[in-house]
């Protein structure tokens, strides 16, 4: 009976000895087929499947992980300076941003139905583990970490090609994915300006149907505001409002004068 299980989801005798998922079939899946198939395996173990076999912590999915978010960084801002050769690095940073997001890279992993091979233990598989947003976009990085170690760049490009480039426009014009504190924070670390940070600096109305108001301060400058029913709506607002001052500057480098000296010796409000 159990042989008959296998058989009918293409997983062969030859092929489940040697490891406990498909293997073919999730190579058929993500268009790519290995010459080491250790690596894809590996590239499906949670930390927590340690647990069941007893291994060192280095024989999980995150070195993977690790190699795998590198990779497509460096893809997808390669393909973006290649493709928008107009736009700023404001602009760039925030496409990357949206299209290297957690929530894109797990959408991929779910609609690929790749999370039913994700070799978890008990406790993490009883928590929903094969489903959580994070375990699927990790999962996302650490296939592409493999492939790039099996191929190199040129399959790691091929396969980042198929799931996401042919569908960037898509993703990127889906509101959804934007994320535009995380796009304001990588622009202002890669400026050395610092973290910005946000403030509530008004909340109004009943408990049942809130405004607040948050400022954020950039290179120690409050640079923009917004409008929100939640603090963290009215963050990404101010957050968005920010990033298009710095796209509409003058000065296409994006910087802000900080000649405001008297920010410096602000109070910081927490983020």
């Amino acid at each position: 009976m159990i042989n008959k299980f296998f058989r009918r989801i293409g997983f062969h005798k030859q092929e489940r000895d040697l490891f406990p998922i498909p293997i073919n079939e999730i190579e058929t899946k993500i268009k790519y087929t290995f010459k080491d198939k250790t690596l894809l395996f590996k590239a499906f173990k949670h930390r927590s499947y340690l647990n069941v076999t007893h291994e060192g912590g280095n024989e999980s999915n995150e070195r993977l992980e690790f190699l795998g978010d590198a990779v497509l960084d460096l893809i997808i801002a390669d393909h973006l300076f290649t493709q928008y050769k107009d736009e700023n690095e404001g602009l760039l940073s925030k496409k990357r941003s949206i299209l290297v997001s957690r929530p894109v890279l797990a959408q991929i992993s779910e609609e690929l139905g790749l999370g039913k091979y994700l070799l978890l233990d008990k406790g993490e598989e009883k928590t929903g583990g094969r489903s959580r947003l994070n375990n699927l976009g990790n999962l996302f990085e650490s296939v592409l970490g493999a492939i790039y170690l099996d191929g190199g760049i040129d399959a790691a490009r091929d396969f980042v090609n198929h799931f996401i480039i042919k569908n960037r426009d898509r993703l990127l014009n889906y509101k959804k994915y934007h994320n535009y504190k995380s796009a304001l924070l990588e622009l202002a670390q890669s400026k050395g300006w610092g973290n910005p940070y946000y403030q509530t600096v008004h909340e109004s109305g009943p408990d049942h149907k809130k405004k607040f108001v948050v400022r954020v301060n950039v290179n120690d400058q409050w640079i923009a505001k917004g409008v929100g029913t939640s603090k963290k709506k009215a963050e990404q607002i101010a957050a968005r409002n920010a990033l298009h001052k710095l796209e509409s500057n003058n000065n296409s480098s994006g910087k802000i004068s900080s000649a405001n000296n008297g920010n410096k010796n602000r109070k910081r409000a927490t983020t």
